[in-house]
């Protein structure tokens, strides 16, 4: 079975002052996602990771366009769709939930009207079907007594309950993929745990797929099946969880794993070097080789393309040439 989702050469800028300078926030990103796995998007502030999201369910600010590449779900180019009809899928077919669950919750609205509305809207619900379907939902991301609890406003809620409420919304629809950005970030420590236990749980329940952006590699080892490394808008490494974690092949990667605080060690935590590149002026060649330690001179004339390892992992390095098992990512072989 092909996937549910493929971006292939996915390109959005940002056009500022009048189109004369151009950022690439998105930098030909290419990924895969499959019936009921987990994607980790992972990277630092800056990097892409909720561009290349918005980017595929096409709610990009006014500054920004997608300038090339594809986003084919359930075969369907998506960058090829009307708004009009890209409101047909979001919701139904792709939901997103955000980091901030305020900035998803209309204060003036109750909880009701507001998870309500998806199923509504796509699946024609009505009645007393609307609201048996809406305490469903709420009884599955674990808000108790749901039949009161509907009647409320955001305001009354604590900010583990909003979050929850969000994930509702987010599966009223009965969607195929959920893309979560940084949804644990304003939790706790427990919090955080629970809600990232419900999601798994509504996920073996339901069989959506998963996409979910974060900076903490704490939660890509708890919930993902692969992950991709994003960096100045490309993906420098794409790998399972087990590889990614036992066997990183980029310098950032290791970077990244080496800055996770571990259980009993006393050494000080280590850091990257400098300073994420501006996206407005990247420097020459690879866009890490300022802050790498590894770097050798071709790193800083010539940008690396996708190097396929036979682990089937993908890194963009030049350390790596010479250990890939067929042909770059742009079909040219390396050898």
């Amino acid at each position: 079975m092909g996937p549910l989702l493929e971006v292939s050469d996915l390109q959005t800028h940002f056009f500022t002052f009048g189109g004369t300078r151009v950022i690439k926030a998105v930098d030909r990103v290419s990924f895969t996602l499959h019936e009921g796995e987990t994607l980790g998007l992972v990277g630092e502030s800056g990097s892409g990771k909720t561009t290349t999201c918005l980017s595929i369910v096409g709610l990009l600010p006014r500054a920004a366009r997608i300038v090339g590449g594809s986003v084919v779900f359930e075969g369907e180019d998506l960058t090829r769709k009307s708004q009009r009809e890209l409101r047909r899928i979001r919701g139904r077919r792709i939901a997103v939930i955000l980091q901030d669950p305020m900035a998803s919750l209309n204060p003036l609205f109750t909880i009701f009207r507001q998870v309500a509305e998806p199923a509504f809207f796509h699946q024609q619900l009505r009645g007393r079907t609307l609201r048996e379907r809406v305490q469903h939902l709420l009884r599955a991301v674990r808000i108790p007594s749901p039949e009161w609890r509907m009647r409320e406003y955001p305001h009354q809620m604590s900010g583990g309950m909003r979050q929850r409420i969000v994930g509702a919304i987010a599966l009223a629809g009965g969607p195929r993929v959920v893309i979560a950005d940084e949804p644990t970030t304003n939790l706790d420590v427990t919090i955080q745990a629970q809600y990232l236990d419900l999601l798994k749980d509504i996920q073996r329940e339901t069989g959506v797929a998963l996409i979910f952006v974060t900076h903490n590699l704490g939660i890509v080892a708890k919930m993902c099946d692969r992950v991709a490394v994003m960096y100045a808008g490309k993906l420098v490494e794409q790998a399972s969880v087990r590889e990614l974690f036992d066997d990183p092949k980029h310098p950032y990667t290791r970077a990244l794993l080496g800055a996770v605080p571990k259980l009993g060690n006393k050494e000080p935590l280590y850091s990257i070097a400098g300073q994420p590149p501006n996206l407005a002026s990247l420097p020459p060649g690879c866009a890490f080789h300022p802050r790498c330690p590894e770097a050798v001179p071709r790193c800083m004339l010539e940008e690396p393309g996708d190097f396929h390892l036979a682990d089937g992992s993908v890194a963009r390095c030049w350390l790596l040439e010479g250990e890939e098992r067929a042909e770059a990512h742009d079909g040219r072989t390396r050898s």
